[in-house]
């Protein structure tokens, strides 16, 4: 929980690293297509699960959230409310990726107001610098959240650097989310040392590429890219909640 490419090699380092469920969730990507490959993708080694990293609010004021278990599309740049109320609708679980990270994240404030509704916070995640981890592993003690660990790979390297080890037997979507709403007892482990930094360093680097000014205009002003609430895709819903 989770990665951001799907390819065969991906799958071999998974597998090669012990990973029985992969959640993949990809930028700008909508369901259907995430689903797709998720199922191309899955066989009786490894479980892929299809998720989307919703982008909530304007680029100024973003938040992340990521939706396990979603029947129907959501596009990226609706409120937070209106995400929020989307995936009560459809019963998905709700994941808070890498909290206080940048500018991108819920933080401590966000995480209390709405405890209510977040079934698991990060905390560890592979691109986020220590103290950021250390960070969040306090804000999600506090809250009195369960917590869940994540590779966040948009490299292949880092497939596996850190992963998810639940009591619970997941053999399908419904089943991990059954384990994340539920709360199943669980635990974050990651690898270390000089190679795991080193993958740490080249994630966080990665950041750079991700945040261009030059792909905001290009994926998201334009108002037709597959994520964009005004895509004929979504057939107008979400014109109440969208904030482009």
């Amino acid at each position: 929980m989770h990665v951001k490419m799907l390819d065969g090699r991906v799958v071999e380092r998974a597998k090669a690293r012990g990973i029985d469920v992969l959640v993949y969730a990809p930028h700008f990507t909508r369901l259907p297509a995430i689903r797709e490959q998720a199922e191309r993708h899955s066989d009786d080694e490894l479980l892929v699960v299809p998720a989307r990293e919703i982008f909530t609010g304007n680029w100024q004021n973003r938040r992340h959230l990521l939706a396990v278990g979603l029947s129907e599309p959501v596009p990226d740049f609706i409120s937070f409310e209106g995400a929020l109320s989307t995936l009560a609708e459809q019963e998905a679980a709700l994941c808070v990726p890498h909290p206080t990270l940048l500018n991108v994240s819920f933080g401590r404030p966000e995480i209390r107001a709405y405890a209510d509704h977040i079934d698991a916070v990060e905390s560890y995640n592979v691109k986020s610098p220590p103290h950021v981890n250390s960070r969040a592993k306090r804000i999600i003690e506090e809250a009195g959240l369960p917590s869940f660990g994540s590779s966040y790979a948009h490299l292949r390297g880092s497939i596996g650097e850190a992963w998810t080890e639940f009591d619970a037997d997941i053999q399908s979507e419904a089943d991990l989310v059954e384990a994340l709403v539920s709360g199943a007892d669980r635990q974050v482990v990651h690898h270390a040392g000089p190679r795991h930094r080193f993958w740490n360093a080249a994630e966080f680097a990665h950041l750079g590429y991700e945040n261009s000014w030059g792909k905001v205009d290009r994926l998201f002003l334009s108002g037709t890219e597959p994520t964009h609430p005004d895509h004929i895709a979504y057939e107008g819903r979400f014109d109440d909640v969208a904030v482009y």
